[in-house]
């Protein structure tokens, strides 16, 4: 295939873009003829076919295949509704893969469509790597916090760590060492390094509150503020587990130092790529 072929088929596919409830999708009906089929009928062979390939992979049609009306003026000046389809990303591929290999457009489309849902999940990814970073960050500010409002009623470094595991202990049913070695995490790195997003703002919401209530029940020593720490925790874990959320049964997450290099890697190539 000829680059300026390429390039006007790339043209062609961005520009028929729709936004169909916030979503970015493609009417089946313009795909039809930018892929070459002279029929409706003929393409809704291969619709059928992308939609059962959608089922056997767990996917729901309704999701990428919502079906639209769409009105057409006939000769006679009357109005008739024909079908069309508002196809996601996905569905785009899908029908890509199920189409005439043969057709320069369908051989366009299957790689157009595998490098726009490939990149759609890596955007999706680092998304989600971002929110876990973030939550990280903000449990250690949050505990950064709680532990200068616990020094100053009569907790050192060290009855904070106490502290702070038996929180763990309530919250996970294992203290911070046990539930370290179950998840195989070095003893030298902190918990919340290898948890997941869900488990990280839990540690911090039942933190928030020991801060605060510390605060106002005018809190001091270490049994007191212990058992305060211990009864965030469990509230915490119930609310979990009445969503059916059961925190020590969470796989662990990746190691958010490598999650972080990772990201900040990508965030060094996109300003060297804005440089050049």
């Amino acid at each position: 295939m000829k680059t300026e072929d390429i390039l006007d088929l790339f043209h062609q596919f961005e520009t028929i873009t729709n936004d169909y409830e916030g979503i970015e999708c493609w009417s089946a009906r313009e795909l039809c003829e930018l892929l070459g089929y002279s029929k409706w009928e003929k393409f809704c062979n291969v619709i059928n076919k992308a939609k059962s390939a959608c089922t056997e992979a767990g996917e729901e049609i309704e999701h990428h295949f919502p079906y639209v009306g769409k009105k057409v003026l006939l000769g006679s000046g009357a109005e008739r509704i024909i079908d069309d389809y508002m196809l996601t990303r996905y569905a785009c591929y899908l029908i890509a893969q199920n189409g005439d290999p043969k057709k320069t457009q369908i051989a366009f489309a299957q790689n157009y469509f595998a490098v726009q849902t490939r990149r759609a999940e890596l955007v999706q990814q680092r998304i989600l790597d971002f929110e876990r970073v973030q939550a990280r960050n903000k449990l250690a500010e949050t505990e950064k916090r709680l532990s200068g409002v616990l020094y100053e009623r009569g907790v050192d470094s060290k009855g904070f760590a106490i502290i702070r595991s038996k929180g763990d202990k309530a919250l996970f049913r294992l203290d911070t060492a046990l539930l370290k070695r179950k998840l195989g995490i070095p003893d030298s790195r902190p918990l919340a390094d290898f948890l997941p997003t869900i488990s990280i703002k839990a540690k911090d919401f039942a933190a928030e509150m020991t801060s605060v209530n510390v605060q106002q029940k005018d809190l001091h020593g270490q049994n007191s503020i212990s058992q305060e720490h211990i009864d965030n925790n469990l509230a915490v874990r119930d609310m979990l587990l009445k969503r059916g959320i059961i925190p020590e049964q969470l796989p662990i997450s990746e190691d958010l130092k490598k999650v972080e290099r990772r990201l900040k890697k990508e965030e060094n190539s996109i300003t060297k790529g804005k440089k050049k």
